[in-house]
């Protein structure tokens, strides 16, 4: 379930007040007239169900209390009630198949801006990976893909892609190349400097077997990326964040970044043109993938839709009014 809050305009409340008590799968519905100061007007708050929860959102937006009023959600988390259980188990199809596509294109839209803290996170996520080549350590290599936040922008293309959303499209892409550029830049000065100082050499990249598998793409890679790019963008839908740990670790995009900034700096260009490529792989796997996996749930959520069992009618004459 969500609990939502809508701040609305007191000529708007009784339109909205009307929807709501007779909204399938919206329950606990509280109305709390002329309580809010900014902006000013009622406050209404509601449970209901993930399933329905993008018909309620559209129809409060059709009102424009989005406009002249606000509206939030979140997870209700822990709910006792008997009549919420039923709105939620007579609603179509089951909460974590239920994609609730206002809050996944906020979520997006965050994961696509280049912010100090995201290049950060892809400089020091490179040279970890670079630091794990020159060891020759996959326990190293494992936490600069966890660490790489790359996949955050990588699902705001794919939900762009969804949308036809040029704009989002572009500033992800951005995103994504920007990141890339800065860590494999910062990454490379920094191999620069060790190899001044002769903590690396020609000879660094001649013996590291076990993360040669960075340099090697192959349609492994790619298969690997296709998964791991449905996987992403089911664990963000479903809000399954340990999924995504899987996904972090399953691709190679930041340890070939790491390697293609030590292969610039000791002139392996052999090397270099092998980690872009890796990169090129996983990315574009990701972004099919996880475009399809949204193309899917879309298609498959609107199939799932069906009339909306009439007795839930009489569930809701349960819920409550409370007005000044």
């Amino acid at each position: 379930m969500l609990h939502m809050r809508v701040i609305s305009p007191a000529t708007h409340t009784a339109a909205a007040v009307e929807y709501l008590t007779d909204a399938p799968g919206v329950v606990d519905l509280v109305v709390l007239p002329g309580v809010a100061t900014r902006p000013q007007g009622d406050v209404l708050l509601f449970d209901v169900a993930r399933e329905v929860a993008n018909d309620v959102l559209g129809r409060l937006k059709e009102m424009r209390l989005h406009e002249v009023g606000s509206i939030s959600a979140d997870s209700a988390g822990l709910i006792l009630s008997e009549v919420a259980d039923r709105a939620e188990a007579e609603a179509p199809g089951d909460p974590d198949d239920a994609v609730v596509w206002e809050e996944l294109s906020q979520r997006v839209a965050d994961d696509s801006r280049m912010t100090w803290a995201y290049f950060a996170f892809f400089a020091i996520a490179t040279q970890i990976a670079a630091i794990a080549v020159v060891v020759d350590s996959p326990i190293v290599l494992v936490g600069a893909m966890v660490l790489g936040p790359e996949f955050g922008p990588i699902s705001a293309m794919c939900f762009g892609l969804l949308r036809r959303d040029g704009a989002l499209i572009g500033r992800a892409a951005r995103s994504v190349a920007a990141g890339f550029l800065v860590g494999i830049a910062v990454t490379f000065v920094c191999a620069l400097v060790s190899l001044v100082i002769g903590w690396i050499g020609p000879t660094t990249l001649d013996s590291h077997a076990e993360v040669e598998f960075i340099v090697n793409p192959d349609r492994w890679s790619f298969i690997v990326a296709l998964l791991a790019g449905a996987a992403g963008v089911l664990s963000i839908t479903a809000a399954k964040s340990t999924a995504l740990i899987g996904v972090f670790i399953s691709v190679t995009t930041v340890p070939a970044a790491g390697y293609a900034a030590l292969a610039l700096a000791l002139g392996r260009w052999g090397d270099l043109g092998s980690s872009v490529a890796q990169v090129a792989i996983n990315v574009l796997g990701m972004t099919i993938s996880g475009t399809a996996t949204l193309y899917s749930q879309r298609l498959l959520w609107s199939r799932l839709r069906g009339p909306y069992p009439g007795q839930l009618r009489k569930t809701l004459q349960h819920t409550t009014l409370t007005r000044g």
